[in-house]
């Protein structure tokens, strides 16, 4: 007997039906959901419900994320849904800051995949959001890359690239990378990304400063190339952050938005 038939005849011994969300309603560091071809919630976790300011599953059931988040917040969410369902493509590992109705803020990982029928065609998606652990500073691990990082942070505005930052660390990008991951849950490369977009971030809402000087301080010579990203990262357009003014403590840890653009 095949494993899919060992598992739809264990489904179906079950007392109760086994539903996916119930899971992650246990993992408060992890969002769950599943939309339908039109882009609505069909199943979520309570972690999602609770960041999104609601008490209930119910209200997000049969929702868009721009009925639910606003279209600013919403908004970027369905264009990434658009391109899982219309290409039948994986997303995986976005890099992601997540802002909710409550301004509560946090950097996450994001895996998105095609529901796929029987016949090939799309049914929807299925996707979760990974909250990013805090790094143990005081780890050995860290200590390994402890320079390459203060390198990174304090010359964010040179751009420096992952080869001058494994040199730093007299490790192989490869090593530097595993080393990345170990302590801050991600690669360099990804770490860099974080880092200039916290720096923009921090910028735009505690300075005045003219857009295209927050894009200079972050290692962006082009304020356009700045902005698509920024906008990829966030779901909004650097201006649009700014109007917003987050504020409020994070989602996840209790850390203060100040944290997450350390």
């Amino acid at each position: 007997m095949s494993s899919d038939a060992d598992l739809t005849t264990l489904f179906e011994q079950l007392r109760e039906p086994f539903t996916a969300e119930s899971l992650f309603d246990y993992m408060p560091d992890m969002v769950f959901f599943i939309k339908n071809l039109e882009g609505r919630y069909v199943a979520v976790n309570q972690t999602l419900v609770q960041r999104c300011g609601k008490q209930r599953k119910s209200e997000l059931l049969g929702c868009t994320p721009s009925q639910v988040l606003g279209q600013h917040l919403g908004g970027s969410y369905e264009r990434q849904d658009q391109k899982v369902l219309t290409s039948g493509q994986q997303l995986l590992d976005q890099l992601e800051l997540h802002i909710y109705p409550s301004r509560d803020v946090g950097w996450c990982l994001t895996n998105k995949m095609p529901l796929i029928g029987r016949q090939g065609e799309v049914l929807g998606l299925v996707g979760v959001s990974r909250d990013l652990k805090m790094p143990d500073l005081s780890s050995e691990d860290f200590e390994h890359i402890s320079a390459a990082v203060r390198y990174g942070e304090a010359h964010i505005a040179e751009a420096p690239t992952n080869r001058q930052l494994a040199d730093i660390a007299c490790m192989s990008p490869y090593q530097l990378d595993r080393r990345m991951k170990l302590v801050f849950g991600m690669p360099m490369g990804q770490w860099l990304l974080k880092t200039r977009i916290s720096r923009a971030g921090r910028q735009l809402v505690e300075t005045r400063l003219p857009i295209v000087q927050v894009a200079l301080d972050a290692g962006y010579k082009d304020q356009s190339a700045f902005t698509r990203q920024f906008r990829r990262a966030t779901g909004m357009t650097p201006s649009q952050f700014r109007k917003l003014g987050v504020r409020a403590p994070a989602a996840t840890g209790g850390a203060q938005f100040e944290d997450f653009f350390a």
